[in-house]
């Protein structure tokens, strides 16, 4: 599965883009949980203390943002899927 990455998130990876290898019933959640195995960094980038994405990171599937998503980080992927993880984005 392709997974884009935005921002300061791309220095923290070395990529725009990466590929991840997910059994054919990949939730959200277990992208997530496979980002963070494969790049440690990402975890105090992307989890707060308790394991939980912050208010403030997105991970949009079709242009959707996860929490907007029916199940959420449960929701079941696609390879198909355009996946992208964003910071915070600030700036004026």
């Amino acid at each position: 599965m392709k997974v884009a990455f935005y921002a300061t998130l791309r220095q923290v990876v070395g990529h725009k883009t990466l590929e991840f290898d997910l059994p054919s019933d990949a939730t959200v959640q277990m992208l997530l949980d496979e980002m963070i195995r494969k790049y440690p960094p990402l975890r105090s980038e992307l989890l707060d203390s308790a394991g939980n994405l912050y208010n403030h990171v997105h991970i949009f599937v079709n242009a959707r943002d996860s929490a907007f998503l029916e199940q959420g980080m449960e929701t079941k992927l696609n390879r198909e899927d355009v996946i992208g993880v964003f910071p915070a984005v600030g700036g004026g």
